[in-house]
């Protein structure tokens, strides 16, 4: 008879780097998706403005990335096992919503923000009981940024996008299952 594992309490050190792991994959696929963006909006005549936008987002994503990348490193915390994978669907993702056009580029940004938001909501309720406070705030700082980039995405249109309900829908639940799978793997 096999035992299952005994789950951690919340707070714990596995707890702990379960989080810094997802969020160091979620802010990698971040970086990725907006490479993609601009891989196809840089070479798009009259998508200066929207690219300007993409680009200052991919900054703030950028800098989101090196905080984790520090946390993971001096925590010690196993990456997800799963970035060869993450930095081929990103940049698949990104270049093919801004394929679609900016306004489906800009859908793309406001899903998966959308669901950034929640995840880090999520997370700072957890970590409410004030076992790591350096992370809470990171994470809090964090979300913010998510959710200026969301408020962007959907005043620059993101909703006329063709087909919106469907690729917001689609977008929101593949990055539900990257969550869930870069917490473990």
């Amino acid at each position: 008879m096999t035992r299952k594992p005994k789950p951690s309490a919340p707070g714990s050190r596995a707890d702990i780097e379960s989080m810094i792991r997802v969020d160091h994959a979620g802010e990698y696929g971040a970086v990725r998706i907006y490479e993609g963006q601009l891989a196809v909006l840089k070479h798009r005549k009259g998508a200066e403005r929207s690219v300007a936008m993409i680009e200052h987002m991919a900054g703030q994503e950028q800098q989101h990335l090196k905080a984790f990348d520090r946390l993971v490193n001096e925590r010690r915390v196993r990456p997800t096992a799963l970035e060869p994978v993450w930095r081929i669907a990103g940049f698949a993702l990104g270049a093919a919503t801004a394929a679609l056009g900016e306004k489906a580029a800009f859908a793309c940004t406001a899903a998966v923000e959308e669901v950034i938001d929640e995840h880090y909501g999520t997370q700072i309720a957890a970590l409410d009981a004030g076992q790591d406070p350096a992370l809470k705030a990171a994470v809090e700082d964090f979300r913010a940024d998510e959710a200026a980039h969301r408020d962007t995405a959907i005043a620059q249109g993101a909703e006329q996008a063709p087909g919106y309900k469907l690729l917001s829908a689609t977008i929101k639940a593949g990055c539900r299952i990257a969550i869930k799978l870069s917490e473990r793997i």
